[in-house]
């Protein structure tokens, strides 16, 4: 954690920035990070809840929300937004919270920056019986020819499987359920700026190297936009769900004359789809979701618009 540790701390810095320019989280990814919609209302706490734009929907969906975050100045932005919202400042290390309090434990795009070993254990601990950590990541679908030139701009993303790996490690959880959706974000000239400056990889560069970094984001912008009504960039929004297991039962006191471990009678007890406008370009089936998808090459100069209208 401690190489992590100035990308981990480095969003109050741009927590206005990163308040503009992170896409938000479609209600029907909310409510399956919740366990479904016919759940009703549960309580839900949130780790790393930035500025709240998944808070915002777990809100909606009827759910009582303790949002927490390590860094003040993203909570200061939360607050604003959702001023009826319990909040702490607080990581996901160290819980302000009372054993098997919460239905339900939620990540949206911060359980990489965790302390595993710490934090796992004091998820267990707050979680219900039955109760679900649920993480969500939203990453950038570089199967369109101008996201892939992005993503050479700003370096690629981690690995789900590296994401994942310390919940699929434990011993504390069951296996995860996994659920893919697809989600876009409308960007303009300015709030694509944000977007980039939100990132910590962008956010902790030396000034000279970021300025040149966003002359490199605005030339594509310019390249490939579409003026006032802006591009939209398209995410693969991941998301995981593990149930908690039960909590190993206290080994009773050891009585003299009695073998520890043992029984009094000294007998082992165990216990929705995209509208795409494409022109003629062909369609071919989508990997992930198997709906239709427009066909791109490896051509980056190739252009694929895409509008809701």
């Amino acid at each position: 954690m401690s190489d992590l540790l100035p990308h981990a701390r480095s969003f109050g810095q741009v927590a206005s920035a990163y308040d503009r320019g992170r896409p938000t989280y479609p209600r029907d990814v909310a409510a399956w990070l919740g366990g479904g919609e016919q759940r009703g209302a549960l309580t839900v706490l949130e780790l790393g809840a930035g500025t709240g734009r998944l808070t915002e929907q777990l809100v909606g969906l009827g759910h009582v929300v303790h949002a927490t975050d390590p860094d003040e100045q993203m909570l200061a932005v939360l607050r604003e937004r959702l001023p009826g919202v319990r909040t702490s400042l607080a990581g996901a290390e160290e819980l302000p919270a009372a054993d098997r309090g919460y239905d339900v434990v939620v990540a949206a795009q911060s359980f990489h920056w965790f302390d595993h070993d710490r934090a796992l254990p004091e998820i267990a601990r707050v979680l219900k019986p039955g109760g679900h950590l649920s993480l969500v990541w939203h990453q950038r679908d570089v199967r369109i020819p101008w996201v892939r030139k992005l993503g050479r701009i700003l370096g690629p993303e981690h690995p789900l499987e590296e994401l994942t790996r310390p919940l699929a490690d434990s011993d504390l959880f069951d296996d995860a359920e996994e659920h893919t959706a697809k989600h876009w974000q409308v960007l303009d000239r300015e709030s694509i700026l944000d977007y980039v400056c939100s990132l910590s990889s962008v956010s902790t560069l030396e000034a000279p190297e970021r300025e040149r970094l966003l002359t490199d984001v605005l030339a594509l912008y310019d390249d490939y936009g579409r003026g006032m009504d802006g591009m939209q960039l398209p995410y693969l929004t991941s998301c995981f769900r593990a149930r908690v297991r039960p909590l190993a039962a206290p080994a009773p006191a050891h009585e003299p004359g009695r073998h520890p471990g043992r029984t009094l009678d000294d007998t082992q007890q165990s216990d929705p789809p995209w509208t795409v406008t494409t022109g003629s370009i062909p369609r071919v089936e989508d990997e992930v979701t198997k709906a239709p998808w427009p066909s791109v090459g490896d051509d980056d100069t190739s252009m694929l618009l895409i509008d809701f209208r």
